[in-house]
């Protein structure tokens, strides 16, 4: 078994010391049926959210023809589909003697994305506020990993470390279609390296 350039698994090795001999009676019934092969299958946050369909190009040997045939399998990933999920195709494998042939087990893997986490059902990220904002209240929007703009914003002071928490626009969870889990935004506020004389005299005089 071959997909994009990787190399198959082997079958299983028979068994050695056999005094009593069932393992000749065994292997009399039959070639017994490989392990199956596991490959991983990387997809980025946007596909895993969203769903996506895949098409899986494999080459596998054939004992039956005598020569190696090329198929294309159909992998479809459903919104919400975590990391380590897997999908097993019977008999797609290599086949070791006439109808005897090793299983494929897919397995998904979630590539790094540059401004979510996942943690679970949720999704987390963070924005920058300046000590101004942090005190007086900011806007922001955070985009969605379908392109939508969720907007987030407060009058109120915003501690540093606070976190902004928002129901159903996180991960789609697969289990139970139409429910998603949180957004999670975490703020990080950017105080000021230093500051002017008369800035100190303004806050001295504003600040309690």
């Amino acid at each position: 078994f071959d997909m994009g350039g990787m190399g198959g698994m082997g079958g299983m090795g028979g068994m050695g010391g056999d005094p009593y001999g069932f393992g000749r009676q065994s292997r009399s019934s039959g070639p017994r049926k490989p392990a199956p092969v596991s490959r991983k299958i990387p997809l980025s946050l946007e596909d895993l959210y969203t769903g996506v369909t895949k098409k899986l190009k494999i080459t596998r040997t054939s004992v039956t023809a005598g020569r190696d045939k090329e198929t294309v399998l159909t992998l479809n990933v459903k919104p919400g589909w975590k990391a380590g999920t897997k999908i097993t195709y019977n008999n797609e494998g290599d086949e070791v003697a006439a109808g005897v042939a090793q299983d494929i087990e897919f397995i998904i893997d979630q590539k790094p994305h540059p401004t979510f986490t996942r943690s679970d059902n949720d999704l987390q990220t963070s924005v920058k506020l300046t000590l101004k904002e942090a005190l007086c209240g900011f806007k922001r929007s955070i985009q969605t990993l379908d392109n939508r703009q969720i907007p987030i914003q407060t009058s109120s002071v915003t501690k540093p470390g606070q976190v902004f928490q928002i129901p159903g626009e996180g991960m789609p969870i697969s289990k139970t279609p139409g429910q998603k889990g949180r957004l999670i935004v975490k703020t990080d506020i950017q105080f000021p390296s230093s500051l002017t004389a008369e800035q100190k005299s303004a806050l001295e005089k504003i600040l309690p």
